[in-house]
């Protein structure tokens, strides 16, 4: 039996409302993400980017259109079953890295594990390791670098053994050098066989990808 897209989109559209005016955020965009792929989205501001990859997490709900996860549909399933997709699948890595300040390293990194009432000690030890920040693991954020923050985040998202990872803007807090060791460690995830998902204005970031997918105006652009 053949495996299912990890996304595919259907006609997926989100409107906004402003008062009496609606903003049409996203515009009947239908695309498909294979398992294991690695895709950049990209476009100018104000595109609709951020408004895709939270409908792709199931942060945000279509306005109309479908969703499938790993061929499950979206629409119609409880607030508790999206909180065990999210959990589950996905992982989620956000441009200014989302670290709890009171937390040390070891302890952001364990968290969504806690919440999903698993242990992780050596999970998280093991994941430390992967991203280079063993000799951190006591410290707390304000004590670390961007690109370690971001590291740490990245681990983060890998604590739950997603199958998915969506990250937005991941090297846009980040100067060029260091936006490279997580443009790698995106690269070798996605080489061990993660689905990356990735919003980014880095070039070097959307090179690094499979394919494209390109937002102008809420719709994909086919030429691009």
């Amino acid at each position: 039996m053949s495996t299912p897209p990890a996304i595919r989109a259907q006609e997926l559209s989100k409107v906004y409302r402003r008062g009496t005016e609606q903003v049409r955020a996203l515009d009947s965009v239908t695309f498909e993400i294979k398992a294991g792929e690695f895709v950049a989205v990209v476009g100018p501001s104000g595109a609709g980017k951020t408004t895709l990859l939270n409908l792709l997490g199931c942060l945000d709900s279509p306005s109309s259109g479908s969703l499938c996860i790993e061929g499950d549909e979206t629409r119609g399933i409880s607030e508790r079953g999206l909180t065990r997709l999210r959990r589950e699948r996905i992982g989620f890595v956000f441009q200014h890295f989302g670290l709890v300040p009171t937390l040390t390293v070891a302890e952001n990194v364990g968290l969504p594990a806690v919440f999903a009432r698993r242990r992780a000690g050596k999970q998280v030890d093991s994941l430390l390791r992967r991203v280079g920040l063993e000799h951190r693991r006591d410290h707390r954020p304000n004590q670390l670098s961007g690109g370690e923050m971001q590291r740490v985040a990245i681990a983060r998202a890998l604590i739950n053994e997603p199958r998915l990872l969506l990250a937005d803007e991941p090297t846009g807090n980040l100067d060029s050098g260091t936006g490279a060791s997580v443009i790698q460690l995106l690269r070798d995830l996605h080489h061990e066989g993660l689905t990356v998902v990735v919003v980014t204005h880095n070039d070097l970031l959307a090179q690094q990808a499979q394919r494209r997918l390109r937002l102008v105006d809420g719709k994909l652009d086919i030429h691009a």
